[in-house]
């Protein structure tokens, strides 16, 4: 971190600036110049809190040299981390993982089904959701633990881990029990007194970008988790809100080599949320493979007109199997499997 203070600030200012940073355990080197002087800072600078800072009056400005992010950072971790989800490996450059599901579990014997239609199309998770966050109060609000229970009996049924989506504190012991794969939805992205709960957890997380952050509040939203003992974090891209209409979000493919710059943590993308469509999560889904994307999450209903919520983006199993076997060519042609 880099701080230039004021012309003219005391030299008693000074000194005490520097005693501060040093007893933050930072080493400060100084350089005193004829109209600024410039505090050079080595160490955690984790622990400074850049408001607090520019709130002294003779701070001119304050620059970070690396991002404020440790144990998500690429630069002390440079081996690409692996989290293992009931058996199955996501990140790496080996396999891309493909997780398939319906948007909501209606009961125990469509989850069994459409587990099976997933894992014989070449998916390897099944995705449900138990607990569901909708924009309106009277829509269908999930069947809670009702359709925890019918994902563990497709678990049972299949072999497949199971992926469901963490809404409040209160179901941390159920999750712990009976998920595989714990996701933190867009809306509690930044709902920072449940990230330090899910940090707790010995289960694997999912963490989605939300509505409207920027990468570097998504990565420093992994860090709350990682800060709790929780290192097992997969980033989750669904799109993010702008002005287009065409699409329910705009799916950000960037993030992809961006996060593979900045952080050592797999990252996995959700065509259908991010399109709302299910006529672009084929294409979506194939263009991030080649983006190099650890893995995909897709919704799969086997009667879309029908579903409980959010049947306009879910595929179909057999579109579902057609685009695992696309793929799995485009995923041959950077070197990967799927």
């Amino acid at each position: 971190m880099i701080i230039s203070t004021k012309r003219g600030t005391p030299a008693a200012e000074l000194d005490k600036i520097i005693r501060e940073f040093e007893a933050k355990g930072l080493s400060v080197t100084m350089i005193r110049g004829t109209d600024y002087n410039v505090f050079g800072l080595v160490g955690d600078t984790t622990v400074i809190d850049e408001k607090q800072v520019r709130a002294n009056p003779y701070v001119e400005n304050v620059q970070r040299v690396s991002e404020p992010y440790k144990k998500a950072n690429r630069l002390f971790h440079e081996v690409d981390s692996i989290i293992d989800v009931g058996g199955i490996k996501v990140g790496g450059s080996e396999k891309i993982a493909v997780i398939g599901g319906p948007c909501s579990i209606e009961s125990e014997e469509q989850a069994v089904r459409i587990a099976r239609e997933v894992k014989d199309a070449g998916g390897c998770m099944l995705r449900g959701g138990a607990y569901k966050p909708r924009t309106s109060p009277y829509a269908f609000q999930g069947l809670g633990t009702e359709g925890i229970l019918a994902m563990a009996a497709a678990r049972k049924a299949t072999g497949m881990p199971i992926v469901s989506e963490l809404m409040s504190e209160d179901k941390i012991d159920e999750f712990e029990e009976y998920v595989d794969l714990v996701q933190i939805g867009a809306r509690n992205m930044q709902n920072f007194q449940l990230l330090k709960a899910v940090g707790k957890m010995k289960k694997p997380v999912l963490l989605k970008r939300g509505l409207a952050n920027t990468i570097e509040e998504w990565i420093m939203s992994a860090e709350y988790i990682m800060a709790g003992g929780n290192e097992n974090v997969i980033f989750c891209e669904r799109g993010i809100r702008t002005f287009e209409k065409y699409t329910r979000n705009t799916l950000d493919l960037s993030v992809v080599p961006i996060l593979k710059q900045k952080s050592h943590l797999p990252v996995i993308i959700d065509p259908s949320h991010a399109t709302g469509d299910w006529r672009l999560v084929e294409s979506m889904s194939l263009a991030a493979i080649a983006a190099g994307a650890d893995g995909l999450i897709i919704e799969v209903h086997d009667n879309p007109e029908a579903a409980w919520s959010d049947g306009a983006q879910s595929l179909k199993p057999e579109k579902f199997r057609a685009v695992v076997e696309k793929g799995r060519k485009i995923a041959q042609v950077i070197g990967r499997d799927m």
